[in-house]
C-alpha cells in the first residue's frame, strides 16, 4: 500500500524535553497527516526553562542526512529551524536550490525562549544572504525579525527588508509584543498584510514556534494555497496551546494531538 501523506524534510535541533525543536516537528506533522523527515542539525541539553548546552552536528553528516532522504523520498516541503552556524545554512541553502521546485518554510530560530543563543556564529549576514531569498515563508517573531533586519527602525520596515531579500511571505508572530492580545501579521511581497488576532493565553509554551512554523508546512505540502494554509496552521497552533499542559518546572507543552482521544486520558 502506497501512503499519500505528504513528506517534509526537516532541519532542525534534539529537545529532550519533546516540547520544541525536531520533537515538535514531528508532533505537529504526523498530527497533520504529513510524514516527518527530520534532519538533525545540533543536540541540545535543556529543560522546560532553559537550554543548557548544545553541540552542532558537523556539516557533512547533516548534508548526507538530506540527501538519503532527497533521493529516497518524494519531498513536498523543506522546514527549517535550529541551523547553528553559516557553515549549516550554507549547506541548506545549497541543498534548496538543488530542489527549486520545493516550497521552503523558514522558521529563523535564533534563540531560545530563555533568551540563550541557540548558534555559533553571528547568523543574521548568512541568513539575509543565503536562505531567505529561496524561502516561501518566514516565520520570526519580534526579536528574530529585529535580529535578521539590520536597516529597519519599525516592525513594518523590518519585514520590508526581509521581503526585499526575495521572500514571498513573513508571518510575523506577536507572542512577545506587550499587547492584551496576540497579533500576529502576514506581510506579502505584494504589499497586502493581513492580521490575526486572538486572546492571548496565560502560560508560556515551549515549542509553539516550532509548532506554528511545522503546521504551515504541512499546509503546503499538502497543496493548501499558501494564505488558506497559513489561516489553517495559526488556528491550529492555537488549540495546541489551549490544550497545553505542565510537565516540568517551567514553561507548558503544546498538545499537538488535542483532537485525540489518547491525548486527553
Amino acid at each position: 500500500m502506497t501512503s499519500k501523506r505528504p513528506v517534509v524534510l526537516v532541519f532542525g535541533g534534539t529537545d529532550p524535553t519533546g516540547g520544541a525543536g525536531i520533537s515538535a516537528d514531528i508532533g505537529a506533522l504526523s498530527s497533520l497527516g504529513c510524514h516527518c523527515a527530520p534532519v538533525i542539525t545540533a543536540v541540545t541539553a535543556q529543560d522546560t526553562s532553559e537550554v543548557k548546552e548544545f553541540a552542532a552536528v558537523p556539516t557533512d553528516v547533516v548534508i548526507a542526512q538530506a540527501r538519503a532522504i532527497l533521493e529516497d523520498m518524494p519531498v513536498a516541503a523543506i522546514k527549517t529551524g535550529m541551523l547553528v552556524d553559516t557553515e549549516i545554512i550554507s549547506a541548506v541553502t545549497a541543498i534548496c536550490l538543488d530542489y527549486p521546485q520545493i516550497p521552503v518554510i523558514v522558521d529563523p530560530v535564533l534563540n531560545a525562549s530563555d533568551g540563550t543563543s541557540l548558534s555559533n556564529d553571528d547568523l543574521g549576514d548568512a541568513y539575509r544572504s543565503l536562505l531567505l531569498p529561496h524561502a516561501l515563508l518566514v516565520t520570526p517573531n519580534k526579536p528574530e525579525v529585529q535580529e535578521l533586519a539590520t536597516q529597519g527602525d519599525t516592525l513594518d520596515a523590518c519585514v520590508a527588508e526581509l521581503l526585499s531579500l526575495g521572500s514571498d511571505m513573513v508571518l510575523l508572530t506577536g507572542t512577545h509584543d506587550n499587547t492584551v492580545d496576540v497579533v500576529n501579521r502576514l506581510y506579502q511581497a505584494n504589499g497586502d498584510c493581513k492580521v490575526f488576532n486572538t486572546k492571548r493565553l496565560p502560560h508560556d509554551y515551549h515549542g509553539s514556534g516550532c509548532t506554528l512554523a511545522s503546521a504551515c508546512a504541512a499546509g503546503l505540502a499538502q497543496g493548501i494555497h499558501p494564505f488558506t494554509a497559513i489561516e489553517h496552521a495559526l488556528d491550529y497552533t492555537r488549540k495546541t496551546l489551549e490544550h497545553g499542559y505542565r510537565l516540568g518546572m517551567g514553561q507548558y507543552l503544546p498538545d499537538r494531538f488535542f483532537w485525540s482521544d489518547a491525548s486527553k486520558s
